[in-house]
């Protein structure tokens, strides 16, 4: 019905920066909230950052004044523009939607992506 697919990960120095993207497709009535998630090994999975359809964001206390979210309705597409990186920043970094889908049936409901690797290490 709807995948989400994560790119932009990569190996970056402390002090760096990067840009993830994730792109939605399938069979999509309306995205409502689209939010960014990280898991360190032998951490629990946090939340990073969200955005609802309107634009209203939050964020964790962690990454306040460094990561920026945004998004792109028209293209169903996530960001979330990482600045000022620290090694306690290396995640793996996941993209979840919820999301009106049209079939079965009208609904909402969560999806995840894959996830994409973010390191930082000098």
């Amino acid at each position: 019905q709807v995948q989400l697919v994560e790119s932009g990960g990569g190996l970056v120095q402390p002090g760096g920066s990067l840009r993830l993207s994730c792109a939605a497709s399938g069979s999509i009535f309306r995205i409502n909230v689209m939010a960014w998630y990280r898991q360190a090994p032998g951490k629990q999975r946090e939340l990073v950052a969200s955005i609802t359809r309107g634009g209203s964001t939050n964020y964790a206390d962690s990454v306040k004044g460094r990561f920026t979210i945004s998004r792109d309705n028209a293209k169903n597409t996530v960001y979330l523009q990482m600045n000022s990186l620290k090694p306690e920043d290396t995640a793996v970094y996941y993209c979840k939607g919820t999301i009106v889908v049209v079939t079965p049936e009208l609904y909402e409901h969560d999806y995840w992506g894959q996830g994409t690797q973010v390191t930082v290490s000098s």
